[in-house]
């Protein structure tokens, strides 16, 4: 359930919007999108943005709205250009405007869940982690959707796979239970159909099926 756009966010962004004349679109992802857009209840104090569009905007943007800033002083938040970030290559595609109407230039734009999680794999925090479970069950994720977005737009372009591949979460079973709502089954696989750990300590496949054995 998308969240109302409160304070400090609504002062801070009407503060950012007032620094330019045009529409700027700002490419949002992170904790700002999870709880803002999907309704996880837990506080965030950045703005995350892949990109800001037009491009001239960004160093100014960058300058007034940072970490540090003067806004950031003000209003206890700041913007945040991710400046090194993996994400799905065709991700504009799937970008969805958050509080239209609610700020005159700025233009908020959210990354699809799957997207999102997809973009949350390198770093593989406790809180991303968290994020993602959360995901699982609010939105819900569509497994394939995931499989289908990493291989397609995202594995290809990664300096070391193999690594990505083994925290990809939508192979184990306690995700798929929260993402797919599926009851808990026990399913006998040779242990060869899974490798390594993803998140939650489960396994993680490089099918579909899962290991009896792993899981109650």
């Amino acid at each position: 359930m998308p969240r109302d756009l409160v304070q400090p966010w609504r002062a801070f962004l009407a503060e950012l919007d007032a620094l330019v004349t045009h529409d700027v679109h700002l490419h949002c992802c992170g904790g700002f999108v999870v709880t803002m857009r999907y309704g996880l209840a837990r506080a965030t104090a950045d703005l995350d943005v892949l990109s800001i569009l037009p491009n001239d905007d960004q160093p100014t943007l960058a300058r007034a709205a940072g970490q540090d800033s003067a806004l950031h002083k003000t209003h206890g938040v700041y913007l945040d250009v991710v400046t090194v970030a993996t994400h799905p290559d065709s991700y504009e595609r799937r970008l969805t405007e958050m509080y239209p109407g609610v700020i005159r230039y700025i233009r908020l734009l959210a990354l699809d869940p799957h997207d999102l999680v997809l973009t949350k794999l390198p770093r593989n925090a406790d809180r991303d982690r968290g994020d993602v479970e959360y995901l699982a069950t609010a939105v819900p994720l569509d497994v394939s959707v995931l499989r289908q977005r990493y291989q397609r737009e995202m594995r290809p372009y990664l300096g070391v796979p193999e690594r990505e591949d083994l925290t990809l979460p939508c192979g184990s079973r306690s995700f798929r239970r929260r993402s797919e709502r599926i009851p808990p089954a026990r399913e006998a696989v040779p242990e060869s159909a899974y490798v390594g750990t993803c998140w939650g300590g489960d396994a993680l496949l490089t099918g579909s099926a899962v290991s009896g054995d792993l899981f109650s």
